[in-house]
């Protein structure tokens, strides 16, 4: 619990080094990224001596924030909809940085490997499994001496693109899912089902202190301090782990120019089925509330370095997975597409004093 703690701690307080307060940036959003965000913005700030300001509030708040223009970028683990596009106000550039995935986290003692599927997981967070020794669990794992003892699921009760994602993956391979309970950053669970948490680390506190749970949350916040996952059936009948290599074959898609795609419940027999994008949204034109071009430049310079190859190197050695060649392409033209006052951001010369 300590560890989960601290890890905990250390990804909500991603501090500001103080070095150029006019261009420095903020940031708000999805927490499933924060730990990786927490390292490649400290890289960015200690090479160019911009700083960056991020608040995990989740994937909503960031979406909130930008609107709201009181951020210079939010992140989501949830791409914008058409209709969500609309009510921003200007047109909105989406910059994948990574891949991920959700996974289902377990307090049993002993018990590794556990096998589950999307109807049995339904079943759980419906109610209608309540034991760990249910007939329908055993006959998944009948090499595993499952105990007597009740379920607690945990959720979270903030809306969040972690939630999303989960729950996307959940309506497209369980129907009953998605006639009860649906798709959305935030759901609503039969009364008296399960107890929730703030964000991933208190989905993973609260996991990690309570017996008999089983809660979903980002890979990288269980895989960081060796909670145990599940592995999930995808849509080839594989029960698959969660890891790099898994997570990156359910991204092996022809990706639309705007990025905006999901990639729950793959058709790749290899591939882990709660595997997703995660992007840093921002908007187009960067000549508004009285920016300032250097700080849209600065901001530019911060989505290239994301997708630099020393990024993505940071993104594989954190529990995500690095964007594939096609993403990163496609994600360079739309970062050019940014401009200040009509004239492309990246065409801008900024004098050093002026940074």
């Amino acid at each position: 619990m300590k560890k989960i703690l601290f890890f905990a701690i250390a990804i909500l307080s991603l501090s500001a080094c103080g070095f150029n307060t006019d261009n420095k940036l903020s940031g708000s959003g999805a927490t499933f990224p924060q730990p990786y965000y927490k390292i490649i913005f400290k890289d960015f700030t200690l090479a160019t001596s911009n700083d960056v300001n991020y608040n995990g509030v989740g994937s909503g708040g960031g979406v909130r924030n930008l609107k709201d223009k009181t951020v210079d970028f939010g992140a989501t683990d949830v791409f914008l909809s058409d209709d969500e596009l609309k009510e921003m106000g200007s047109d909105i550039i989406h910059v994948p940085t990574a891949l991920g995935a959700v996974v289902l986290s377990y307090n049993l003692d002993g018990i590794k490997d556990l096998r589950l599927t999307a109807a049995v997981v339904s079943d759980i967070y419906r109610g209608v499994i309540t034991q760990w020794n249910d007939e329908k669990i055993k006959a998944l794992n009948p090499d595993v001496n499952l105990p007597d003892l009740k379920i607690i699921p945990v959720y979270r009760s903030d809306g969040s693109g972690t939630t999303y994602v989960f729950s996307d993956y959940m309506s497209k391979a369980d129907e009953n899912w998605k006639n009860s309970v649906g798709t959305g950053k935030s759901l609503k669970f039969p009364a008296g089902v399960g107890i929730s948490g703030k964000g991933n680390p208190g989905v993973a506190g609260l996991v990690a202190e309570t017996k008999g749970s089983i809660g979903y949350l980002g890979s990288e916040f269980a895989l960081a301090v060796n909670m145990p996952t599940a592995l999930v059936q995808n849509s080839s009948g594989n029960f698959i782990e969660a890891n790099s290599n898994s997570i990156s074959a359910a991204a092996n898609i022809d990706m639309p120019n705007d990025t905006r795609i999901m990639i729950t419940n793959s058709s790749n027999p290899d591939a882990y089925p709660i595997s997703t994008f995660t992007w840093i949204i921002v908007y187009k034109e960067q000549g508004y509330n009285n920016r300032s071009e250097a700080k849209a430049k600065v901001l530019v310079d911060l989505l290239n370095y994301i997708i630099s190859d020393k990024a993505q190197e940071v993104a594989a050695k954190t529990h995500y997975a690095p964007l594939s060649k096609v993403a990163i392409e496609k994600t360079k033209v739309n970062i050019n597409s940014i401009t200040f006052d009509g004239r492309p951001v990246s065409a801008i010369k900024i004098g050093d004093d002026e940074r």
